[in-house]
This record gives structure tokens, C-alpha cells and sequence, in this order.
């Protein structure tokens, strides 16, 4: 049975917007698994040393790393190096301004503001925006019309901006072109919903500093007759990326859409400890979303409370991308369609058949 014959608006101003405020959607309260409140306080106490200690190991790496790219610089020899560092650059940085802009990475407000700042350059989000797009990710998490971060679960999805942006191209694109609107001051009609205009100005002062490096850059470019300082500042981020794109769409594509239980529509996938060090233990996504105060180092530790209230997590992001794939095609024949997570008991998860526009849940295979 289908809920819905009519295509989504994921705007943030458009019909679901309005629709989901009707139906108790919007700022509502989600289900959380049951965890003794001294061993939670425990899990959110926030401590400068495990930040600190990979943020060295990371600035290092980048270091290290493009050194042998420039080292090598004009032979295939550079080529592993420039990979590494890429991913690094364009990659890595993508959970550090997604932990640190949460305020829980450092206990040090400044280190945490430093390198929030830091990463969002590099991986290209404005900091004053996204700090405010992922408050309402956390706030609605899935909730057509309320989520601001929701372009990668959408239905359908848009498979060649998905593919094309698996070197970031189509959500650099944006970035640019919104960077020099807001160099003008001026936003757009969904920022205005989201963005505070106490902190408009912020947003401006942003695009017109990164602008002018990326100007200084291009000049240091063609005063030099080479790109190689680009490959170091700006391109990782278009050549470095896709890494951060496998991560970004394991999260939430292909599972259900306004449901008040981060059960049913993220991921938990069990990585190896490279990849939980790029992804800084992000991997841990349900946990993240349902309790998001909790540092990234202390993840495993609440997987490990209330996993047994939780579906059975991925064993590997390839397993979760043998689900997504087929999921995602699917939904380009059935928009209705979502993957069905499976639940340690029978009872009705919260909001499931009671804010789905006023009908049961959707018949999923």
C-alpha cells in the first residue's frame, strides 16, 4: 500500500513544511533507548585529550603526507601521497566540523571553534550555515520539509549529482555560487527560515574571507606558473572527497522518512579503525542521533549500552551499500519504497502509523 501518490517537497518552505507542523512532526520528541542517567553523564563528560591527541596525528599526517606529494611533485611517485592527503584534507575533515561544531570533540570551547573553522574550509562549509543546517538535521532528523541536510536520502534520489559528486563537483558548485551571494549580502528564502539574523552578518564575513584566499591561491598559482599550490589548498576537496560521500549516504539513504525513532532511519556500521579515524567514529550513527551530546570517542562505549535495543548494526559499509544501492534504485520506480529496519520487539516504535499524514505505515519489502 502506498501512503503518498504525490511527489515530496523537500523544500523547507513548501507544502510538507507546512504539513509536517499540522501533524506534530516538527521539534517533537523522539524515542530514546533506556540508559542509566550516572552512566550517561558518565559517556557526555567532555575531556580535551583524545581530540587533541588525533587532531596532532591528523595535521601530521597532512604534513607528512603532502610533503611526499611535493616532494615527488612531477612523477607518478606523488600520486599516493596526493591520495592520502586528499582524503585527509577532503575527507577527514568532514566528521571534524560535524564533532567539533557539536561543541563535544575539545572540552576547550577555543580548540573546538578552531578547528570547526579550520574544517569547514576545508571541506567547504560555511561555518555560521552549517552550524545551523545541522541543528535542525539533529532537531528533524528526516523530516521532509524540516531537515536541511537531507539531500542524500531523498526520493528519488538523484543518482548522477550523487555519482558526479563523488569528487564533490555538483555540491562545490553550490558552495561557490553561494559563497559570492553571500559575499553581497544576501541570502536565500530556506536560509532566512534557519539562520538567526543576528547571525547573518557572520555568514558574510565568512564568504568574503574564503573568497579572497581562494583568489590569493589562484594568484599564487599563475605568479608561479604551476597549480601544485592548489592541489594543496582547495582542489583536495573535489579530489579528496569521495570518501566523505560513501560516509554521508550510508547514514540515512534508502530508510524511512518522518518517523520519530533514529532506529528506523539511521545506520550503525561497524568499521575498521582507519576508517573510524577518518570518520571519527561516525560510524556510530543511530548512537550519535539519539543521544548527539555524547564526544565521538566515548561512541563505543553507548553502542555497547543499548545495542541491544537497537537493530542488528551493518558489519561493514560494504554490506550497508549492498542494501542502499538496491534501495535507491527502487525508489526511482516507487518513491514510497524504504528499507525496513528490524526491531528487537514487536512494539510499534514511536511515530510509526501515528504521524505518517494520518495514515498507517507503507507497505515495504
Amino acid at each position: 500500500m502506498q501512503y503518498r501518490d504525490v511527489p515530496r517537497d523537500y523544500s523547507l518552505v513548501g507544502r510538507d513544511a507546512a504539513e509536517a507542523e499540522r501533524l506534530g512532526l516538527a521539534s517533537a520528541d523522539w524515542y530514546r533507548s533506556t540508559i542509566d542517567r550516572p552512566a550517561l553523564k558518565s559517556l557526555m563528560k567532555r575531556t580535551d585529550g583524545p581530540a587533541i591527541r588525533d587532531t596532532v596525528i591528523w595535521f601530521s599526517a597532512l604534513g607528512a603526507f603532502g610533503f611526499g606529494g611535493y616532494f615527488f611533485w612531477g612523477s607518478w611517485l606523488c600520486v599516493p601521497f596526493l591520495f592520502v592527503y586528499g582524503v585527509l584534507y577532503g575527507s577527514a575533515s568532514d566528521s571534524r566540523w560535524h564533532e567539533c561544531g557539536h561543541g563535544t570533540a575539545f572540552k576547550t570551547r577555543w580548540l573546538n571553534d578552531a578547528v570547526y573553522h579550520i574544517a569547514c574550509f576545508m571541506i567547504l562549509r560555511e561555518p555560521s550555515v552549517r552550524k545551523w543546517t545541522h541543528a535542525r538535521h539533529h532537531t528533524d532528523t528526516i523530516i521532509v520539509g524540516k531537515d536541511a541536510e537531507i539531500s542524500n536520502a531523498k526520493r528519488p534520489a538523484k543518482i548522477v549529482r550523487m555519482l558526479a559528486n563523488l569528487l564533490t563537483i555538483p555540491t562545490t558548485f553550490d558552495t561557490i555560487v553561494s559563497l559570492f551571494r553571500h559575499s553581497f549580502g544576501r541570502l536565500n528564502v530556506e536560509e532566512k527560515d534557519f539562520i538567526p539574523e543576528m547571525e547573518h552578518h557572520k555568514v558574510y564575513r565568512v564568504a568574503r574571507i574564503w573568497l579572497l584566499i581562494f583568489a590569493g591561491v589562484a594568484a599564487l598559482c599563475f605568479v608561479t606558473g604551476s597549480i601544485l599550490p592548489a592541489v594543496f589548498v582547495g582542489l583536495p576537496t573535489l579530489y579528496g572527497g569521495w570518501l566523505q560521500l560513501l560516509f554521508a549516504v550510508s547514514q540515512h539513504t534508502g530508510l524511512d522518512e518522518d518517523i520519530l525513532d533514529h532506529r528506523l532511519n539511521c545506520r550503525t556500521i561497524y568499521m575498521n579503525p582507519i576508517l573510524r579515524f577518518i570518520y571519527w567514529n561516525m560510524n556510530y550513527h543511530l548512537e550519535h542521533h539519539m543521544f548527539p551530546m555524547v564526544p565521538y570517542h566515548a561512541l563505543p562505549k553507548l553502542h555497547a549500552l543499548i545495542k541491544d535495543d537497537c537493530p542488528t548494526p551493518y558489519s561493514s559499509l560494504l554490506e550497508a551499500f549492498r542494501e542502499i544501492i538496491p534501495a535507491v534504485i527502487k525508489q526511482q520506480r516507487d518513491p514510497n519504497y524504504y528499507v525496513v529496519r528490524t526491531l528487537p520487539s514487536r512494539m510499534d516504535p514511536v511515530g510509526h502509523g501515528q504521524y505518517r499524514h494520518g495514515l498507517s505505515a507503507a507497505t515495504a519489502e
